[in-house]
């Protein structure tokens, strides 16, 4: 060791990691009314009884959680039919993605994720200190015969995200079978299945099936899109043997009192979650219709949010148009970081946000 350093140094590769920037959420100076749809947050917002539950933990902030999130494990199973053994909870799902490649990637390991891909799995990979391996798309829709074509005997972790963000497409479930079953045995499968709540296919499933009889899958979900993204509150079911060593390396109180409170609330509160849904459903589909309709190419999605792509105009170009929606108080994410430098994602909004991110688009396009 070189003693001689006039400072600490990050260990090597720690300063080749790309940074992640999350969307923008403020308005150019002197816009009044802000619409933040650079996100994929809940426009109904979080459940009334979370709210209530959150409330009356503010009474008790000197007290320390429990560190198993015992009652809100129970919650999620009790909803989902699963056993609160084989669930970890997490400071949102982003934690549990990076104790998965913090336990089963080192240096010389590879990971495989997509191209268009949650940009996290890249940056927990080179964390680890392991090589990311990005495998091409199909019509911007994961390709499981590139994803077999790229694991090597260095392959540790395969990441999928179902529905995929940012595009919104999924993978129907035969075909997550399929590459599940050509896996080898020592190779972790991670469905991250953060928008499963949105989806409505009758070919989807978010993973549970697979997970539990399965040594070698887990399936990650959110709280985050349920209306309770700044509670950071995520989960992971998978087998007893990785619960076990994730439990391991995980932070003593993860989750924090006020999130596990609020998190129990919201998924027992279902009336919230079918609302929220069928508000999705209803307006994804129509701004799909809209965009459609005004010459746009839109990546068909499943999630709550829409992939929306611009002519190679520089006057129409998706930077233009973010600028002429930020001015009026539209703030959408730019995706040049995910392989899109000339497309905007929209998360679904309210009623009066849908329709002014329309009724502007026809404007700027016009203009």
């Amino acid at each position: 060791m070189k003693q001689d350093q006039p400072r600490p140094t990050p260990r090597a590769g720690i300063m080749d990691i790309e940074a992640y920037v999350p969307g923008k959420s403020t308005a150019p100076a002197g816009v009044t009314k802000v619409y933040k749809l650079s996100s994929n947050e809940n426009p109904l917002g979080p459940s009334p009884k979370a709210i209530e539950a959150a409330r009356e933990v503010a009474a008790k902030l000197d007290v320390y959680p429990d560190g198993t999130a015992r009652r809100l494990r129970e919650a999620i199973a009790e909803t989902h039919g699963l056993n609160p053994a084989n669930i970890i909870c997490s400071n949102g799902s982003d934690e549990i993605l990076g104790l998965l490649a913090q336990t089963y990637l080192a240096p010389g390991d590879e990971a495989v994720f997509t191209e268009h891909a949650f940009m996290v799995y890249k940056i927990y990979i080179q964390a680890a200190g392991a090589k990311p391996v990005a495998v091409k798309e199909t019509d911007e829709r994961a390709d499981v015969d590139a994803i077999l074509a790229a694991v090597t005997p260095a392959t540790r972790i395969v990441f999928l995200a179902n529905p995929n963000n940012p595009t919104g497409t999924y993978v129907p479930f035969q075909e997550v079978r399929r590459l599940h079953a050509a896996l080898p045995k020592n190779v972790l499968l991670v469905l991250d299945a953060a928008y499963a709540e949105y989806v409505r296919r009758n070919d989807y499933e978010a993973g549970i099936e697979l997970a539990g009889s399965s040594e070698n899958v887990v399936m990650t979900r959110t709280f985050s899109k349920l209306g309770l993204g700044g509670a950071r509150i995520g989960w992971m079911y998978g087998s007893a043997h990785i619960v076990d060593a994730i439990n391991r390396i995980r932070g003593p109180f993860n989750v924090n009192a006020t999130a596990i409170e609020a998190g129990i609330a919201a998924i027992r509160d279902r009336a919230h979650i079918e609302r929220s849904a069928a508000h999705n459903e209803k307006w994804l589909a129509w701004l799909g219709a809209e965009l459609t309709g005004l010459g746009l190419r839109v990546t068909p999605s499943v999630g709550n949010f829409v992939l929306i792509h611009f002519p190679d105009d520089n006057r129409r170009s998706a930077a233009a148009a973010d600028d002429y929606l930020s001015a009026r108080g539209y703030i959408l994410r730019r995706v040049t970081g995910y392989g899109f430098p000339n497309a905007l994602r929209m998360s679904v909004g309210t009623e009066e946000a849908n329709r002014g991110v329309i009724d502007a688009l026809k404007t700027f396009l016009k203009s």
